[in-house]
Formats: C-alpha cells, sequence, structure tokens
C-alpha cells in the first residue's frame, strides 16, 4: 500500500479563491493529506470571492471546508510542518499566487510560512507549483517567474481554454486549470477531455 500523500497549499491575495478551494476538494477526495495555509490578503479575497460578506469572522481559512485530512496552519507559524524540509511534504502548490509572493519567492524572502515553505520545497528539489494571477505582466514579473522556473518550479497560468466543450462556464474553466495542477502533481483526474483523445 502507497503512503498518502502530503501537499501543501499556499493562498496569496492574488484573485483565484475558487481554484484553490477546488484543488483542495480534489486533492482530499484522492486521500492526499492537506497542509494550508494563507495570507492576510488572501483571507480577504477568500472571503470576498466565496461571498462570505463582513459577517463573523471565521477562523478557519475557507469557511465551510473542513476535513480531518486539512491542517489548516497561521501566516506566521514556523512551527508548522511545512516550514521544514525533514517533515517530507511531497510538495506545494501556491495558488492564486500573488507577483508580491512570486518576488519574494524569487529572493530568497522567507518573512511568513507560505514564503518559507516554498523556499523549502526549491532547497530540497521537491515540486513547486504557482499559479500567478496577474495582468497584463511587467518585466519585473516575468524576471521572476524565470528565477523560479530556473530555480525549479513549475509556473501554471490561470489561462482560458476553448477546446473543450462545454468550455464557456466558469466551473469548467476552473476544473481546467485544476487539471493541469493536478497533472503535474501526478495525480490522475478526467476533469476535462484530453486533446486527440475524444
Amino acid at each position: 500500500m502507497s503512503e498518502r500523500r502530503r501537499i501543501a497549499v499556499g493562498i496569496t491575495g492574488a484573485s483565484g479563491a475558487p481554484i484553490a478551494v477546488r484543488l483542495i476538494e480534489l486533492l482530499l477526495a484522492r486521500d492526499c493529506e492537506v497542509h494550508l495555509t494563507c495570507s492576510g490578503a488572501g483571507r480577504l479575497v477568500v472571503r470576498e470571492e466565496l461571498d462570505l460578506g463582513d459577517g463573523p469572522r471565521d477562523r478557519t481559512i475557507i469557511p465551510g471546508l473542513t476535513h480531518e485530512r486539512l491542517l489548516e496552519y497561521a501566516e506566521k507559524d514556523y512551527y508548522a510542518p511545512m516550514a521544514s524540509g525533514s517533515s517530507r511534504m511531497d510538495a506545494m502548490v501556491i495558488v492564486p499566487c500573488s507577483m508580491g509572493t512570486i518576488g519574494a519567492i524569487a529572493a530568497g524572502t522567507s518573512d511568513n510560512l507560505l514564503r518559507r515553505a516554498a523556499d523549502v520545497m526549491l532547497k530540497e528539489r521537491k515540486p513547486l507549483i504557482v499559479v500567478p494571477r496577474e495582468a497584463p505582466l511587467s518585466t519585473i514579473h516575468l524576471e521572476n517567474l524565470l528565477r523560479l522556473t530556473r530555480a525549479g518550479a513549475t509556473v501554471i497560468p490561470p489561462v482560458l481554454t476553448f477546446y473543450q466543450s462545454p468550455g464557456d462556464s466558469v466551473a469548467a474553466q476552473v476544473d481546467f486549470v485544476v487539471s493541469r495542477i493536478l497533472d503535474h502533481l501526478g495525480i490522475d483526474n478526467d476533469l476535462y477531455p484530453r486533446w486527440g483523445m475524444r
């Protein structure tokens, strides 16, 4: 029997919280252990994009999404397993990933748990997937993304696809992006029709 995979997920203040939620749901459905952290700005975006309003603040990062294999850590919790290479985390996905976070990781700055965990993935030569959400991209953004790919990260921008059917719904577009993330984590999925495999 294979060992359960341990995946770190980080959420930043860029737009795209529904992609993170869908990814976490599918990782849990595939028996992964998910270690989740979120920046302060990420918490604000989660509340806004999931239409949680200004009601009472929930202690969980994504209210309503709980599971025994979903472990949450505060932004400054350096005792979290993902903060150390000895924890044997299998991979990390930062989704959505702000350009500020991209720049900090590219510069080796570990001033919160999310950035420290990304630094750990790179130094341990473990898969780090970033899903940057910004447009247009400046030269600085592109150079930072290039630095990350040279360091071993995989960049998966949340781009639209038009060759799937039906490809016009937001849910279908989210599934396409999540499918590409799962592909690069080595997790089988059939979220969208594969090119040439219809």
